[in-house]
């Protein structure tokens, strides 16, 4: 299946997230995502070194500024089971809006056309690292990652293309 692009309608799918109460909720991405302007951001996996140290860090850090341009969402998905998400999205004590939600099958990952396959390096199916802007389910930026790098996805990039 070809990337999700630009002009492209946000595909339905089913995320999961431990919420307030610590009991595990089931999302639909079009109910987060319709009549609304968000950010989704997609990381290889929770805990890696620069999904944790730059990709992430840059949405939390920027956020304020994001919500600033019009945007009222900001969802990181990852190929990782809803426990680990619970206990990554602890680790930025700083967040207030950020929302990190689990693909564990990745079956929403395959639905965007963003899977990568990591089995080389013990990893298994994950997620390219991308950074998508949508207004009312439509893709209005699509800056997706070309194997390990970290360029085009970065919030500070995505800032520049809500910033206009």
């Amino acid at each position: 299946m070809a990337p999700i692009a630009v002009g492209d309608k946000l595909p339905e799918g089913v995320l999961a997230f431990f919420d307030e109460e610590n009991k595990l909720q089931q999302v639909s991405v079009h109910s987060l995502a319709a009549g609304k302007k968000i950010i989704l951001f997609g990381v290889p996996g929770a805990f890696t070194p620069t999904c944790s140290m730059k990709h992430v860090p840059g949405f939390v850090e920027k956020a304020e500024e994001l919500k600033g341009k019009g945007i009222d969402e900001i969802i990181c998905i990852s190929v990782n089971d809803s426990f680990v998400m619970k206990e990554w999205a602890k680790t930025y004590t700083n967040n207030k809006h950020v929302k990190f939600l689990a693909d564990g099958s990745a079956k929403y990952t395959y639905a965007l056309g963003l899977e990568m396959d990591l089995s080389d390096k013990g990893l298994g199916i994950r997620s390219r690292r991308f950074a998508l802007v949508c207004d009312d389910l439509e893709v209005k930026v699509a800056n997706i990652e070309e194997g390990p790098n970290f360029e085009v996805s970065s919030a500070e990039e995505i800032l520049k293309s809500v910033g206009a």
